[in-house]
């Protein structure tokens, strides 16, 4: 079920996420190993798996967060270990409950998220008013974020991955913890987000697959099980659900 080409590196100049035989290990427990795929510009990629099949750990690999055991991981061609700068100028990246600063305002913060990247005052300016609307901040922008709900928190993350306005955005788990309201809330900015960003986006909600996604990367047991078309999984998220547990039973 994984469609792959051992050439697909070479053939297309244009990709913007690439795994190459990614590996993490830790003593003899294999977190992820030989993850290979590739996204190309302005594809929106679901990245699917169980608790602990190691889709956390491959999107460490793929942001720099993590250095990998074995293979290469490359943003907007650019490799993730000797051209670490380049490529997190070109990336956004939503970890799984990011670490916010609770003292911080939400304005506070982002400004200290942009001078961090020396991005220049009135190009700040301008992305920090873009946030806030598209993110829907303003009603909160100068109260602490220690006191704000966990909507507004996930909310913050989001506007610090789109700050600098990358080319590709890694989002893990974006609406886990949130209401329907505030889930529906993000799934609609994703979906606005995909008419210019190439994203790779983690997620339990399966739902949010069919809604936003084209194609379906599946995880499971550390090895990389399905690459495909949301459509080969079936067009009911019921059928997904069934899918994703044939693919990811565990076998003794």
């Amino acid at each position: 079920m994984i469609h792959t080409d051992e050439n697909q590196h070479d053939q297309q100049p244009d990709l913007m996420i690439e795994a190459i035989g990614l590996g993490k290990f830790y003593g003899d427990f294999a977190a992820a190993q030989n993850i290979s795929f590739a996204v190309p510009r302005g594809q929106v990629c679901a990245f699917l798996g169980p608790n602990g099949a190691g889709k956390s750990t491959t999107m460490k690999m793929l942001t720099g967060y993590l250095a990998p055991c074995e293979g290469e991981a490359r943003i907007a061609g650019f490799d993730g270990d000797s051209d670490r700068l380049k490529a997190a100028d070109r990336l956004g990246y939503l970890p799984e409950n990011g670490p916010l600063y609770p003292e911080m305002t939400p304005l506070s913060f982002l400004s200290y998220v942009g001078e961090t990247r020396c991005l220049g005052s009135a190009f700040l300016n301008e992305r920090l008013d873009y946030v806030a609307r598209m993110c829907s901040l303003k009603e909160v922008w100068h109260k602490p974020i220690g006191k704000l709900s966990r909507g507004f928190r996930q909310r913050i993350g989001m506007a610090q991955a789109l700050l600098h306005d990358p080319d590709v955005l890694i989002l893990d788990e974006p609406t886990s913890g949130l209401d329907p309201n505030q889930v529906r809330g993000v799934r609609e900015l994703i979906e606005e987000l995909a008419e210019t960003k190439t994203i790779l986006l983690s997620t339990h909600i399966l739902r949010e697959v069919h809604a936003c996604c084209s194609r379906v990367l599946l995880i499971n047991e550390g090895r990389l099980v399905f690459d495909g078309p949301t459509s080969e999984l079936g067009d009911s998220d019921d059928v997904l659900e069934g899918k994703f547990h044939e693919l990811t039973l565990v076998t003794a």
